[in-house]
């Protein structure tokens, strides 16, 4: 891999597949310099997601770059893990057989105070997974918010939901962390599914990552049959939706998502909708933007980007 003098960025992600593809973007694009990787408990517990994320980060051969482990619930509320999607690793299907690194000697909201405050330009911090590190970071460390450049996140959606009718699991894992970012006043994007259900991992995506036979692109072909095979069973979809790299694809060129400012507000004590974003589009109500909400994808683009990454990294 080589030296990056891109735009300084921290992961904090819940690996997961679609997580694991958004840290091969992350690591393989000179756009972005990847500071730091972040793990929270969501698709799996925190155990099991920082472990998958050191063993991406050792499969793709990312060296130098911290993972610390942060939170492992949500600020209220008992975690419910995705393990109906993502298997009892977090990361079933491809075989991993790899020793790792050390997680780091800190707290992953601390490193990602440390990194922040360290850097010699504002950060960026991506979330695909819950957002209780990153509300954690906002409400404990203020003066490291104040150095954020922007929040990238995938979650939530400006319609139906994937947990509930009408909430995304990222945002109902952990709904008041949401709302804490949501209502911090620092420039926030929001990736929902109503974009990322257009990134669909069809066969002939699938194929193109086997075709050259390399390690690396094996394992993004296996994330993504098995993430096929879990999507088929739950939700009846022919083809799944590889959510989180799209948040990711956003910050490296923005060109690749169309995004636009509106208010965005979490349901947090709805009998039906607790979890859900509500994304005033045709700004029915008084409320100023607080968000940059995704609503269209050049999906030609973000597969050909996720592509050219693992390439890179396989250099």
């Amino acid at each position: 891999m080589r030296e990056s003098g891109g735009r300084p960025v921290i992961v904090d992600c819940d690996p997961g597949h679609d997580d694991a593809l958004a840290l091969l973007l992350a690591a393989g694009d000179d756009r972005v310099r990847l500071l730091g990787v972040t793990t929270v408990a969501g698709n799996q517990t925190l155990e099991k997601t920082t472990r998958n994320a050191l063993k991406v980060l050792g499969l793709a051969g990312v060296a130098g770059v911290p993972v610390a482990a942060g939170r492992d619930r949500p600020l209220s509320g008992e975690l419910n893990v995705a393990e109906d999607i993502h298997g009892s690793s977090g990361l079933d299907g491809p075989v991993l057989d790899l020793p790792v690194a050390e997680v780091a000697d800190v707290d992953g909201v601390e490193l990602m105070r440390r990194l922040i405050v360290g850097s010699d330009e504002p950060v960026t911090l991506i979330a695909t997974g819950p957002l209780t590190n990153v509300a954690a970071l906002l409400t404990e460390h203020p003066e490291a918010g104040a150095r954020v450049r922007r929040i990238v996140f995938m979650g939530g959606s400006t319609g139906r939901g994937n947990t509930t009718p009408y909430g995304e699991f990222n945002i109902v894992t952990d709904p008041e962390a949401a709302d804490i970012v949501l209502r911090s006043g620092l420039p926030v994007t929001m990736i929902g599914l109503n974009v990322t259900h257009q990134a669909l991992a069809t066969e002939e995506i699938i194929a193109e990552f086997r075709a050259p036979g390399t390690r690396l692109g094996e394992f993004c072909a296996d994330l993504m049959t098995f993430f096929a095979s879990t999507y088929l069973r739950v939700f009846g979809f022919e083809h799944p939706p590889v959510h989180d790299p799209i948040a990711v694809a956003s910050v490296i060129d923005p060109r690749i998502v169309r995004t636009v400012a509106a208010p965005v507000a979490v349901e947090l004590s709805g009998t039906y909708t607790r979890g859900a974003t509500v994304v005033d589009l045709h700004r029915r109500t008084d409320r100023d933007p607080n968000a940059e909400v995704a609503v269209g994808l050049d999906v030609d683009a973000f597969w050909r980007l996720l592509m050219a990454s693992v390439r890179h990294l396989e250099k």
